[in-house]
């Protein structure tokens, strides 16, 4: 039985090895960040949970800005493979610290903050490393539709992560889930020691200059800085996740079940946006305006939701956030892989990690002080207004991207180099 034509990425056995071996992890992984949140709460003082759930955001921006961007150097420079299996290690390592701790009853929102610190180190290498891996994996036609299975396959794992720990969490003490989170970055590892992804053209030499290279090539092509800049705005202002755990305590009044129910509310709407984007994408020919559009939808449906007052409600709200926020971030990856030269694709894998995570992290903590001084609710619908506002102006400020349609894919080489970054 031949695969769907839908999914032509999965005919490549690299991609699909390492595809299929990350089914189990992403669901550990979104299974553990729902879990910290909620115990952060649990162990925060009372009055400052808000703030606490705040310093969660605060303490994986800083490993992000200290190492995404060089990250992305190394995935230019050394073998992704080895990279990649060393930074699963280290994402490995951080959850049995999570486990201990939450097991020996030594839980203190110092410990839980340094091993988020932690993961989120590894997961700064991991992330750019994977970005520059994958497009090796498929031909260059399929990236496409890599990258929207790869936007599918997280948001599956994003929808059962949240359900299966808030119904665990009845049962269970947190430390066993981050301990299955630990186990199942055990496949992904054999996945990555079978493959055999071709070598890069050219390597980089890991240097400063190499680094100031991929600087100046966002820089200097304003399709990719300003879709770059405008995730980085969405994701800073709309973080309604992160003041979840207080929504479903204070205003909702729902356990740790209904939590995890709203906690995968938004990947309930993703996965269907993703479903529809692996086989729509390579037909969505004005990327700019479904790009802009689906960040001013986002903005709306998290002001919805701050606004709800009932639980149906806020979880359509929840699951029309994931939903636009999925068609932007196809899009968004599609443009930027497209877009960059193979022998960069580490380097402004990077410089997008940087900002595509630092813009929600720093955002957790904006929205838990402002969640802190005026309320949840304040909190939520004023970062959806913002990012309205925020897509406005750079529908405005940049009409590059407002007129970008798809086009065939940069060529490698050094000359692409040089043609793309004038």
């Amino acid at each position: 039985m031949g695969r769907p034509p839908a999914a032509p990425a999965l005919e490549s056995r690299d991609f699909r090895l390492v595809w299929r071996a990350q089914c189990a992890s992403l669901v550990g992984t979104a299974m553990q960040n729902a879990t910290l949140l909620w115990q952060v709460t649990l162990v925060a003082p009372e009055g400052q949970r808000g703030m606490a759930l705040g310093f969660v955001g605060l303490a994986r921006l800083v490993p992000i800005v200290l190492a995404a961007f060089w990250a992305g150097v190394l995935a230019d420079a050394l073998d992704r493979r080895k990279l990649m299996l060393a930074t699963q290690g280290g994402m490995l390592l951080a959850a049995l610290g999570l486990a201990f701790v939450s097991l020996t009853g030594t839980a203190t929102l110092a410990s839980i903050y340094a091993l988020s610190a932690l993961g989120a180190l590894a997961g700064a290498f991991d992330g750019p490393v994977r970005s520059a891996l994958v497009p090796t994996l498929v031909p260059r036609a399929r990236i496409g539709n890599a990258v929207s299975l790869n936007t599918l396959q997280f948001q599956l794992a994003a929808v059962a992560g949240p359900a299966l720990a808030g119904v665990a969490l009845v049962w269970l003490d947190p430390g066993w889930i981050y301990l299955f989170n630990a186990v199942s970055f055990l496949p992904v590892g054999a996945a990555l020691v079978l493959i055999r992804p071709p070598a890069v053209e050219a390597r980089t030499r890991a240097s400063c200059r190499a680094a100031f290279e991929a600087l100046r090539f966002v820089a200097t092509t304003p399709l990719i800085r300003s879709a770059i800049a405008l995730d980085f705005v969405a994701g800073f202002f709309a973080s309604a996740t992160t003041l979840l755990p207080l929504f479903a305590q204070d205003v909702l009044q729902v356990g740790s079940a209904g939590y995890g129910i709203l906690h995968a509310a938004p990947s309930v709407g993703a996965v269907l946006a993703s479903a529809w984007m692996v086989r729509q994408e390579s037909r969505i020919e004005r990327r700019g305006d479904w790009l802009l559009g689906s960040v001013v939808a986002f903005g709306v449906a998290t002001a919805l939701f701050g606004m709800s007052t009932a639980f149906v409600p806020a979880f359509v709200a929840l699951g029309l956030v994931g939903a636009s926020d999925t068609v932007n971030m196809v899009l968004r990856n599609v443009i930027r892989q497209i877009e960059t030269p193979d022998q960069l694709r580490g380097r402004v894998a990077g410089v997008n990690y940087l900002f595509a995570q630092g813009g929600p992290q720093l955002g957790e903590f904006e929205s838990g002080a402002v969640a802190q001084v005026f309320g949840v609710r304040a909190s939520i619908v004023s970062g959806g207004i913002l990012c309205v506002a925020a897509a406005a102006f750079m529908a405005w400020r940049t009409p590059v991207l407002h007129g970008h349609v798809a086009r065939a894919p940069v060529a490698s080489g050094k000359g692409a180099v040089r043609k793309a970054a004038a």
